[in-house]
């Protein structure tokens, strides 16, 4: 007895539905139809595996008169929403093309079956995602259902190309200064919205910059095109972006062309421009590029605060960002992507100090939170990319408003919003000193050399674990650590020279140029190197 209790312990129940399909409606009056058929052949089926704790629902899942070329049937979506409930365990159909006939379909059912833990079975196929053989005519039918999905692109694709070259208006969203004539699916111009794109070229041949002609649009009111959404919402007319003035500024349909690969084709619609102008802008973009003040780092350049930090009085991100003077100084800011898209004037944060800024906001959290990972001796030990997993474990977002000097910090664990004083001048750096004070300027080559003695120092005593640690705390690219390191290989004499404040020359030597005198291993050798480039 206690034998035959553990053996239905192990064999837990497996709830079975049956969905049966017809693809006509004929014959289904009758006392014993096609879907009777395949109903009590699944029955039967299910009865043979009573031994394994399969049972059959008592619901009915049956679409008389359903095509299988889609998912559209009241049946198959009432077992769908029942697997959802987790109701369902197994479905059993006849045969599999009673489930579908498009593998694409059929394909992203088993998907759903699978994500919901259900077994599919086929009775007259001995089809059973629960065996191996299963399994691997899934795989099969898998295979084929993915080469459909990329058959059908491809003759999407074909089909838009040709419409292109024809041409015609394929949809999308529709550009400034046309509308689409439902009746023909074609363009026609909208005679005020045509104005404004001219006057947008005859702008940007006059400004040469692509911020300069956002400013005068939006300062004159014009907005981007309405466009109706897919949920039924209108989107579009807002204010115009250096992004939105260069798509218009490149768009071919404005002097009745298609582009389609790079190659133009005639349109069917009617031109608002002449070929000059057009030419004469994109000639204008391409030999006269707009020099942004500020570039956006890319790869792993990102700051502390990335992805969190957003302007609160735009309501938008804010990204790390960096400009250089003379080559020689580099500047790091947070900038708000509104006044770098619409101008500085759009915004009343423009950008913040990246140290600043970062300090600033550790120092507030260190006051509403008491996560031990953000004291100053757990978190100066982490590299950029620890600290940044540590910040978004704790912080869901932080927003600053330069207009009222507020910092609001938004934590994952209180959801509460907890606000700051911090005022602009708080988070402005001002690297140029008071002309009562002037500033010594120290050779760079000096400066990283001293460095390179600081951090041997440090490693030497133990306080550093080694160059990725201190890579991590000077928030600086471990490659560019160890080419300041190698400065320790040149000759004790040559390093006395660059340390002297007396000499000069020191200030012209750019550091690239020693690399080969350090990894010369002679140091009578260096020095005559080293001799040879000082005269020069």
């Amino acid at each position: 007895m206690d034998t035959h209790s553990s053996d239905s312990k192990e064999k837990p129940h497996i709830k079975c539905a049956i969905y049966t399909r017809v693809s006509t409606s004929e014959g289904l009056e009758q006392e014993f139809s096609s879907l009777d058929n395949q109903r009590e052949s699944s029955e039967s089926y299910i009865q043979s595996q009573k031994s394994q704790g399969w049972i059959l629902l008592p619901e009915c899942y049956d679409d008389g008169g359903y095509t299988g070329a889609n998912t559209d049937r009241p049946a198959l979506q009432k077992l769908l929403s029942d697997i959802k409930i987790n109701k369902i365990n197994c479905v059993v159909v006849y045969k599999v093309d009673r489930l579908s006939r498009s593998l694409l379909d059929f394909s992203q059912l088993l998907e759903f079956f699978d994500q919901n833990k259900v077994t599919f079975v086929s009775v007259t196929q001995h089809f059973n995602t629960n065996s191996s053989m299963g399994r691997l005519t899934l795989n099969i039918l898998l295979s084929f259902a993915q080469f459909e999905r990329e058959i059908i692109s491809e003759r999407t694709r074909d089909k838009m190309g040709a419409a292109k070259k024809k041409g015609k208006w394929i949809g999308g969203c529709l550009p400034l200064g046309y509308d689409l004539n439902k009746e023909n699916h074609r363009l026609v111009i909208n005679p005020a919205e045509a104005a404004i794109v001219k006057e947008l070229f005859d702008l940007y041949l006059k400004e040469r910059s692509l911020l300069s002609v956002t400013k005068i649009a939006n300062e004159k009111g014009y907005r981007t095109k309405i466009r109706n959404m897919a949920d039924g919402k209108v989107g579009g007319g807002v204010k115009f972006t250096t992004t939105s003035i260069a798509k218009i500024l490149n768009n071919a349909h404005y002097i009745g062309k298609v582009r389609y690969q790079n190659a133009l084709y005639p349109g069917e619609q009617e031109r608002i421009l002449n070929d000059q102008i057009f030419t004469q802008v994109q000639e204008a973009l391409r030999y006269h590029p707009n020099k942004p003040q500020i570039r956006t780092p890319t790869g792993k350049k990102i700051g502390l605060l990335s992805r969190l930090l957003k302007c609160s009085a735009c309501n938008k991100s804010m990204y790390f960002s960096y400009s250089s003077k003379r080559g020689k100084i580099r500047y790091c800011h947070y900038v708000c992507s509104n006044a770098q898209k619409r101008g500085y004037d759009e915004c009343p944060t423009k950008l913040v100090n990246v140290g600043l800024m970062e300090t600033k906001v550790l120092e507030c959290l260190r006051k509403i939170t008491k996560d031990q990972r953000l004291t100053p001796k757990e978190w100066d030990t982490c590299n950029l990319e620890e600290k940044r997993t540590i910040l978004q474990n704790v912080v869901q977002e932080i927003g600053y408003n330069g207009k009222d000097g507020i910092l609001e910090i938004l934590l994952n664990e209180k959801k509460k919003i907890f606000k700051f004083e911090v005022s602009k001048d708080e988070l402005k750096h001002h690297p140029v000193p008071p002309r009562h004070q002037p500033m010594e300027t120290v050779p760079q080559l000096r400066q990283n050399l001293l460095l390179a003695h600081q951090i041997d120092d440090l490693i030497a005593e133990g306080k550093a674990e080694g160059l990725k640690q201190i890579a991590g705390w000077l928030n600086m690219n471990h490659q560019r650590l160890n080419q300041i390191m190698n400065l320790l290989l040149l000759a004790p004499k040559i390093q006395e020279e660059i340390i002297c404040p007396k000499n000069e020359v020191i200030s012209s030597i750019p550091e690239y140029k020693l690399r080969d005198i350090a990894f010369e291993l002679c140091w009578h050798k260096q020095l005559e190197m080293w001799q040879s480039l000082t005269k020069d």
